[in-house]
């Protein structure tokens, strides 16, 4: 569906990947993934390290990481859910008014967060205020299956009570648009991501988007 065709239904939630959409987490994630790698002894993330660190959960990215060392997977993992993240969240950048934006999307759709982020889902909402704009915010331990799967989208839609059609994702990795498509809701990505049907460069520009569906 691109802005400006006809449509069925109109849009009446707006569910937000996290990193890379509400924020540019970017430095902080790569930062939180080497506080971990240095207390196991291994050597920091490569490049393709920090882009995998981007856009998988950390489950995921420890088993690419170790793949095939099981042992090494679960310290890992273990230490992920024991380090404090609050020392990281200081370079987690807002996107441009990014709370007077959600303020004004909220007067008119519900809002939600769908992010592969685990327990740090509720300290983003507590650090940045996030609660009184957001309906809801899921994570990977609040369903069975984390992106490209589309269980927490589906626990979005549910939440809501709403047709799937009237649900539009925002992300702006692969695995957004394929859960987004698994889901059944609408895609918009965030960036440059090949085979999306609706793109923008920022946040700002989602309000004119949705104005012309």
């Amino acid at each position: 569906m691109t802005p400006g065709s006809s449509t069925a239904t109109a849009v009446r939630a707006i569910i937000f990947d996290c990193d890379g959409v509400l924020f540019d987490s970017w430095r902080a994630n790569v930062e939180y993934y080497n506080a971990v790698l240095t207390a196991l002894g291994q050597p920091p993330l490569d490049a393709e390290g920090e882009r995998l660190a981007h856009a998988l959960s950390s489950p995921q990215l420890f088993e690419r990481l170790f793949a095939g060392n099981t042992a090494l997977i679960e310290q890992a993992r273990a230490l992920a859910r024991d380090l404090d993240y609050d020392p990281f969240y200081r370079w987690m950048e807002p996107a441009p008014g990014l709370h007077q934006l959600l303020a004004d999307l909220k007067r008119r759709y519900h809002l939600a967060m769908a992010t592969n982020r685990g327990i740090t889902v509720a300290g983003v909402v507590r650090y940045f205020e996030l609660a009184p704009l957001l309906d809801i915010a899921v994570g990977i331990y609040d369903v069975p299956r984390p992106k490209p799967f589309p269980d927490m989208i589906e626990k979005c839609v549910q939440h809501f009570g709403i047709a799937a059609d009237e649900a539009v994702y925002i992300g702006d990795s692969l695995s957004d648009l394929e859960a987004a498509r698994a889901a059944g809701t609408r895609f918009i990505a965030v960036g440059d991501l090949p085979g999306a049907p609706v793109r923008i460069e920022q946040l700002g520009e989602l309000p004119a988007v949705l104005a012309a569906w």
